[in-house]
Order: C-alpha cells, then sequence, then structure tokens
C-alpha cells in the first residue's frame, strides 16, 4: 500500500514565501508613490480657484496687474489646510501672473513641496495659457504632480 501525500512539503512553502516577498518589495514603492500622487493632488486641486479668478478678472480688465488677492474678484490666499500648506497670486506683469501652491510639511510631505502655474496671455483679450513649473526637489522633480 502506498501512503498519500498530505499537506506541503518545505521546499513548496519556501517557494510561496519567496514570491509573496517578491511581490511585496515591488507592490510596496508603488503604493508609496501612489498615495503621495494622491495626497498632493489635494495642493494641485486647491489651486483651481485662484486660477479661475485670475482668469475672469484678466477677461474684465484686459490687465493681471490689478488681479491680486481680495481685489476685482480674487479670492483671499489660499490657507493651510489639510495637505495644503498654502496658495499665493503673485503677479510679474500686465500680462503674466504665477500661483504658488505649497504642501503642508505633514503626510510625508517635507513642507518644501511645490506646486506653480505660469498663466501667460499673448494680448489683452486672449486666453491665459498656463504652464506647470517647479524647481528640483519639488513635486514636479518627485514625480506628484
Amino acid at each position: 500500500m502506498q501512503q498519500v501525500q498530505k499537506g506541503f512539503t518545505l521546499i513548496e512553502l519556501m517557494i510561496v514565501v519567496a514570491i509573496i516577498g517578491i511581490l511585496a518589495a515591488v507592490a510596496v514603492p508603488a503604493y508609496q508613490t501612489y498615495t503621495m500622487k494622491a495626497r498632493f493632488s489635494e495642493v494641485v486641486s486647491a489651486a483651481a480657484p485662484l486660477k479661475l479668478a485670475s482668469e475672469l478678472c484678466f477677461q474684465e480688465l484686459g490687465s493681471l496687474a490689478n488681479c491680486t488677492h481680495g481685489n476685482n474678484g480674487v479670492p483671499a490666499a489660499i490657507p493651510a489646510t489639510g495637505n495644503v500648506g498654502g496658495g499665493v497670486i503673485s503677479n510679474t506683469g500686465i500680462l503674466t501672473t504665477r500661483i504658488t501652491m505649497t504642501a503642508a510639511a505633514v503626510n510625508g510631505f517635507a513642507g518644501t513641496e511645490t506646486y506653480i502655474l505660469t498663466g501667460t496671455a499673448a494680448a489683452a483679450g486672449s486666453p491665459i495659457q498656463w504652464s506647470k513649473t517647479a524647481t528640483a526637489g519639488t513635486c514636479v522633480g518627485l514625480g506628484y504632480c
């Protein structure tokens, strides 16, 4: 009579543990990047009211010079809440403006990650073209935005 094997051998268990280890080594860093991107999306979406207000102000006035916080329908600076460290508009000319949003020093952010939108119009009455910029070590450099 032959005995029927019951259970798993040690080598089968070791192979399963090795496969789980390999999967975890790949999945954990990918998940951490995903969660940081999700947290930073709050910073990106917080810039939307400032962006919209700048566009409306420019269409009404034909200039970005007076499209500052609390003037001509532009809201006050974005306060620090949640993952957002704050946001401000800085006008750099009649046809150029900059919105700078920072991440709060919470939830894995060092507090130095920034999201910078630079808006430029060709002339009065033309639409504002937005571009995303940042310096090394910010959200673009880290791949969060």
